[in-house]
C-alpha cells in the first residue's frame, strides 16, 4: 500500500510539472488544494456567489499555508443569472448541472480579462478516486468507473474553447487514468477516525503537504462550495406550481423539477429544438435526444441512465 501510495503521489507532481499552466481553478476542495500544494507558485482563482460560499475559509487556509497568490471573484446574483443563457448557448445543454458551470465560465472569464492563456481544473479526480458519495453503495465499483473513464467529458472543455484560454486536467492524463484504474476500492474508500471517505489514498498521499482540516473535509460539489446552489431556489421561485404543471403537460421532455424546465426554455430560445439521435446513437429516455451508445449520462438534459 506505501508503494501505491508513493507511486501515485511521484506520478502527479510529474504531470502537473509537465504541464505548466498560468493560473489554477481553485475552490479550496480536496482535489484543487492538491494541486496548488504541488505548483505554490501558480495563481489561484476562486469564485464564489456573493456571500454564499463555503469554500473560501479553506481556500484562505491553503492561500497563507502556501503562501499563494489567489483572486477571489465574487459574483452578484442577478450577474449569474444573467450569464446562463451564454452558458447554456456554450454547452448546448439543459442539464441541472449549470450552477456548476456557472462557476468555470466566471473563472475562465476572469483569467481571459486579465491576460492569461492556461488554467489547470480538478476535472476527474471524483470520477477516478472515488468521491462522490453515490459510490460507496456500488458493488463492482472497479467497472463502474472503467465505463465512467470511456464517456468521461467536462464542461470546462467546452468552455475553454469559448474563451481561448487552455484547459489543463492533471487528474485525466493517461498515466494518471491508467494508474487509478489499478487501485482497488478498499484503498479509494476506506475509514479515517472512525469515518468513512472517498478519495483515500489520494487524501493520503498529500497529507503531509497540507493542513489535516484540508485534507480530511467532506467533498462539497462545486456549486456547494461556491454558493451557486443558491441560485437553484431563487430559479425555482420564479416558476408557480400551476405554471409547471401545465408546461410539464406541453413539453416532449421529463423534467426533474421548476429549474430544469426553466434551463430548458432558456435553451429553446438559445440553441433550438433537441437534437435526434444520429446513426450509431442512442435516445435519451428523458428528452428524445441522442446519446452515444456507450454513455449512461445525456449531455443535453442531464438524465442519467440506470
Amino acid at each position: 500500500m506505501q508503494k501505491l501510495i508513493f507511486d501515485l503521489r511521484e506520478k502527479l507532481k510529474k504531470v502537473v510539472e509537465r504541464n505548466k499552466a498560468d493560473a489554477l481553478l481553485f475552490s479550496g476542495g480536496l482535489d484543487t488544494s492538491i494541486l496548488a500544494a504541488v505548483c505554490p507558485e501558480i495563481i489561484g482563482i476562486n469564485v464564489s456567489l456573493e456571500k454564499y460560499s463555503s469554500d473560501i475559509e479553506y481556500a484562505k487556509i491553503i492561500e497563507k499555508f502556501l503562501g499563494m497568490k489567489v483572486y477571489y471573484c465574487k459574483i452578484e446574483i442577478e450577474e449569474a443569472i444573467e450569464a446562463i443563457p451564454e452558458v447554456i448557448k456554450i454547452l448546448k445543454t439543459f442539464d441541472p448541472a449549470i450552477p456548476n458551470d456557472i462557476v468555470v465560465y466566471f473563472g475562465l472569464k476572469f483569467v481571459k480579462e486579465i491576460g492569461l492563456k492556461s488554467i489547470i481544473t480538478g476535472d476527474g479526480a471524483d470520477e477516478l478516486f472515488a468521491g462522490y458519495s453515490y459510490m460507496e453503495d456500488i458493488e463492482n465499483l472497479d467497472d463502474y468507473i472503467k465505463k465512467i473513464v470511456c464517456s468521461m467529458s467536462f464542461s470546462s472543455n467546452n468552455l475553454g474553447k469559448f474563451f481561448g484560454v487552455k484547459i489543463i486536467q492533471p487528474y485525466c492524463d493517461k498515466k494518471i487514468i491508467d494508474f487509478a484504474q489499478n487501485i482497488p476500492k478498499e484503498l479509494k474508500i476506506r475509514n479515517e477516525n472512525s469515518k468513512t471517505y472517498g478519495k483515500w489514498i489520494l487524501r493520503k498521499a498529500f497529507e503531509d503537504l497540507l493542513p489535516k482540516r484540508v485534507i480530511w473535509q467532506d467533498k462539497r460539489p462545486l456549486e456547494y462550495g461556491s454558493g451557486m446552489t443558491k441560485l437553484r431556489e431563487i430559479i425555482s421561485s420564479k416558476i408557480s406550481d400551476k405554471e409547471f404543471e401545465e408546461k410539464k403537460k406541453s413539453y416532449p421532455v421529463k423534467f426533474l423539477n421548476k429549474e430544469h424546465l426553466y434551463y430548458y426554455e432558456i435553451y429553446k430560445d438559445v440553441v433550438g429544438e433537441i437534437p435526434k439521435p444520429k446513426i450509431n446513437e442512442k435516445e435519451c429516455p428523458f428528452c428524445g435526444g441522442g446519446m452515444k451508445n456507450s454513455s449512461f449520462h445525456c449531455k443535453i438534459c442531464g438524465g442519467v441512465l440506470n
